[in-house]
C-alpha cells in the first residue's frame, strides 16, 4: 500500500480497522508469551489502538511504529499523555514514560532505534500489507525485534469477495515467513464474529511465534 492511501484514510476518518475495545485475543493469549513484569512490547503499525493503553495498564512498556502522525497524536490524546517529540533519523519519536512511538515508514526503523524488545504484538500489521510487501515486512520485523517472540493475529477469507486491507493471509504463508526463525504454534482458530467488516465470512487465527535457539 502506498503511504498516501493510509494518510488519506486517517484524514477522512475511514478507520474501520480501529477497534472500539481492547482486542480479546490479546487479553486471552498474552500470557502465552510468558512475559516478566515491565517487559517491553513492540506494536507495529499501531494506529491509535486501545490495546496500547491496556498493555500499559498491565505494567508493560510499549514501543510502536505508525505511519500516520494524526493517528499518533490521537493516541496520546486518548491516553491523556503529553509526549516529548524528537527526531530519529527519518522518523519522529513520540515518547513519555513507558511508551515510545515512531512516526514514519517502519522500514526506516533500525534495531538500535527500537531498542529492547521482549515481545511483538502484531494485530494489524501483517494483514494490512499486500502480499508482495509481506515478505519484506516479516524479515524486517524479525531483524528490528531481534527475533523476539510474537503474538500474531491473521485472517483467512475469500479475497474475491472483498478487497483488503485487511488481507487474507493463509496459514501456509505464515509458516513460510516465520518457520526459519520461529516455532510457529496455533493458539486459536475460528469464525470471526460478524464477519470481516460485515461483508464476508472469515476465520481469525491467533499464533504464538517462539524464537528458535540459534547456533
Amino acid at each position: 500500500m502506498e503511504p498516501d492511501f493510509w494518510h488519506q484514510r486517517w484524514h477522512n476518518n475511514q478507520i474501520g480497522f480501529h477497534e472500539s475495545a481492547v482486542n480479546p485475543s490479546l487479553v486471552t493469549h498474552l500470557p502465552s508469551l510468558e512475559l516478566a513484569g515491565g517487559s517491553r512490547v513492540f506494536v507495529p503499525l499501531c494506529g491509535k489502538t486501545l490495546d496500547i493503553g491496556w498493555l500499559l495498564s498491565q505494567g508493560y512498556s510499549v514501543v510502536g511504529a505508525e505511519l500516520s502522525q494524526l493517528a499518533v497524536e490521537q493516541l496520546f490524546t486518548d491516553l491523556g499523555i503529553e509526549p516529548g517529540i524528537t527526531e530519529a533519523g527519518r522518523l519522529s519519536r513520540y515518547h513519555a514514560r513507558g511508551i515510545d512511538i515512531f512516526v514514519g515508514d517502519i522500514f526506516d526503523l533500525t534495531p538500535k532505534m527500537v531498542g529492547q524488545v521482549d515481545a511483538v504484538y502484531d494485530r494489524a500489521a501483517l494483514v494490512a500489507l499486500p502480499e508482495p510487501m509481506r515478505k519484506q515486512y516479516t524479515a524486517h520485523l524479525s531483524a528490528i525485534s531481534r527475533v523476539a517472540p510474537q503474538l500474531l493475529i491473521t485472517f483467512e477469507y475469500d479475497q474475491q469477495l472483498m478487497n483488503g486491507p485487511p488481507f487474507s493471509v493463509p496459514n501456509n504463508e505464515v509458516h513460510s515467513h516465520y518457520d526459519d526463525h520461529y516455532r510457529v504454534v496455533s493458539l486459536s482458530s475460528g469464525p470471526l464474529v460478524g464477519g470481516l467488516k460485515g461483508k464476508t465470512a472469515a476465520i481469525a487465527n491467533v499464533w504464538l511465534l517462539k524464537s528458535r535457539p540459534q547456533g
